[in-house]
This record gives C-alpha cells, structure tokens and sequence, in this order.
C-alpha cells in the first residue's frame, strides 16, 4: 500500500499508527504542499486533504482520502488486531471521541503547534523553508493570536476530559485499543514539542508513547529523545 502524506501532518501520523498496528507494509510518499493538489485531484475526484491511501490490491478501491475513511477500510481489510468494537454501544462512544478529536481537537493542536513554531519554537528548525511553510500554514487556516487563545482554552477543556478516561486507564474506551486511542496519541502528538504541555500533562504522553510502541511507529518530535 503506498500512504501519500505531509510528513509533518498530525493526521497523516493517524493513519500510519493504523497501519502499523494491523501490522500492514506499506510506502508512503511525502508530497509538497501547494504541488500536492495536483497529484490528489485526480485519485480523489476533486479533494486535495491528506492523508490519501492507495491499496494497490486487485478488487480494492484505487484510494481513500480521509483518516476515518481509511480505518474502516483497514478494519474490513484485515480485522485483526480490531480497532473496532464489537459491542455496537462501546463502538458509538468511540466513534463519538474519534470524531470530537478530529474536528475540534485536531484544529485546536495545529493553531497551538504553529503558533509555537513562529514563536518561541523557532530555532527548533530556524531554516528559511520551514519558516515560510509555517506562514502559508498560519495564513491559510488564520492563525493570529486571538484564534490562538481560543484553541487553548480548548485544549484546557479537552485535558480535563481526557484525563477522566486516559490518565490511569491505557485505553480511552473499555479495555481495548480503538480508533479513538490512534486518533488521539496521533493528533495531540505535535504538542510534545512545546515544554509547557510537557511539564503539565506526563501522563498524556505515557500514552502517546505506548500507543506508538504499539502500532510499531517512531515516536514524534520532543518524545524520540
């Protein structure tokens, strides 16, 4: 299968840990953002998101854009190890998380992440090209100071949550590995980067690491160390 991604995409991270924990080979293919688009549109009948997949097995679709897209796709693929309950109620709950994570959690990280990387997270990669891919990223989801405070007061929000499910439990749901384990150890993986969430949370990034080691995926940038 070959994964074609942003390298430093948070949910391009999601579908990797998927892949890696049904214990799947596959390629991935860095792409250019901006370039990117001109490779996706014609796979994808028009959307130019990351991640996409390309099975590239006879009888399979030709390629699935959208992490949720490809989990279902893996979990009917290879079932197991499942991702998936088989209890239709502990299967909407984490449905229900995978989905909160995504749309609100996901965003809310990318503002804090790229703030820090245009701020006092500069000299981690100080080089011309990374800094101008972090102001097209700022300008083109609106990143500025206000849209900043409003994510991390989210983040604050959703710390709360989590820690009620996560910071003695391994698992965010019952007591199995699910989607919304993935999406979340993929998707707040980019804070590890900035010190303050570092010092505040140890206990979200015990899990982030022992999902990583689970799914046979290289720590992010900030835990590898």
């Amino acid at each position: 299968m070959l994964l074609l991604q942003f390298s430093t995409s948070h949910y391009c991270r999601k579908a990797r840990l998927a892949l890696g924990y049904k214990g799947i080979s596959y390629q991935v293919e860095n792409l250019t953002p901006g370039l990117h688009a001109l490779k996706l549109r014609p796979l994808t009948g028009g959307l130019t998101t990351v991640p996409v997949l390309l099975p590239q097995v006879e009888g399979q679709p030709i390629a699935l854009s959208d992490s949720t897209r490809i989990f279902h796709f893996l979990e009917s693929y290879r079932p197991t190890p499942a991702l998936f309950f088989s209890e239709p109620q502990w299967q909407t709950e984490a449905a229900l998380l995978e989905d909160w994570l995504d749309e609100s959690i996901g965003t809310a990280t990318r503002f804090v992440y790229y703030q820090f990387r245009a701020t006092e997270g500069k000299q981690i990669d100080p080089s011309l090209f990374s800094q101008v891919l972090i102001q097209v990223v700022r300008r083109q989801y609106h990143i500025n100071d206000a849209s900043v405070t409003l994510a991390k007061t989210r983040l604050l929000n959703a710390m709360e949550i989590l820690a009620q499910r996560w910071q003695d439990k391994p698992f965010l749901v019952r007591d199995q590995m699910s989607i919304a384990d993935i999406t979340a150890a993929a998707l707040l993986s980019p804070l590890a980067l900035i010190p303050q969430y570092r010092q505040d949370y140890p206990w979200m990034f015990d899990r982030v690491i022992d999902i990583h080691h689970r799914c046979h995926e290289a720590l992010p940038p900030g835990l590898s160390s």
